[in-house]
């Protein structure tokens, strides 16, 4: 898994779909509907957008997740209960039952979704932490480590103190995969 490099598996910043802070997260969904007819047919389509600030540097990513959380106002208030529960292994049933406990979804989708589209993008991206960077010329190793143990989705690829990519864990699979099938496991 060393021979590959972070940089040959990577999406560059120019295919990928990138929205400003204070665009709307209606706009933001815009572009990365854009981003994904754009995008090579022949690998995963993107999940997320890289957020940049007014100087055009990127600050965060806003999830397909992120979009989701959004549309009620609720879950902001919840955030750090919901975010843990999942992984703590609370029942199905539990979480559901947080809809009727919190009022969860009770305003009509409709009202959500057109509230939700005036909403800013940079009330809701995540702002990565120094685990999600790593350098375009690691090797893969290091990259899966750093998904694995940060759980996430996503890593952001620098040159030096300029982030120039995205490296996917649906890219990052795709390469252990196709490595696997070449040992003709």
């Amino acid at each position: 898994m060393k021979r590959f490099k972070i940089k040959d598996l990577m999406v560059p910043l120019t295919e990928y779909a990138v929205i400003a802070e204070d665009a709307s997260l209606f706009e933001a969904v815009k572009e990365l509907e854009k981003a994904q007819e754009e995008f090579d047919t022949t690998r995963y389509r993107h999940r997320a957008m890289l957020v940049k600030n007014r100087e055009g540097k990127i600050v965060g990513k806003l999830s397909q997740h992120d979009v989701l959380r959004a549309l009620e106002p609720k879950y902001m208030e919840m955030k750090s209960e919901t975010h843990q529960m999942a992984k703590l292994g609370f029942s199905k049933k539990f979480l559901l039952s947080m809809l009727e406990n919190y009022k969860l979804f009770d305003k009509p989708l409709d009202d959500i979704c057109k509230k939700a589209g005036q909403e800013k993008v940079i009330k809701f991206m995540h702002r990565p932490t120094d685990g999600e960077y790593i350098d375009e010329n690691a090797s893969l190793d290091e990259a899966i480590h750093l998904l694995i143990a940060g759980h996430h989705q996503s890593l952001l690829v620098t040159r030096g103190e300029a982030i120039i990519g995205i490296l996917r864990l649906s890219d990052v699979f795709a390469a252990v995969f196709h490595t696997m099938k070449a040992c003709n496991l």
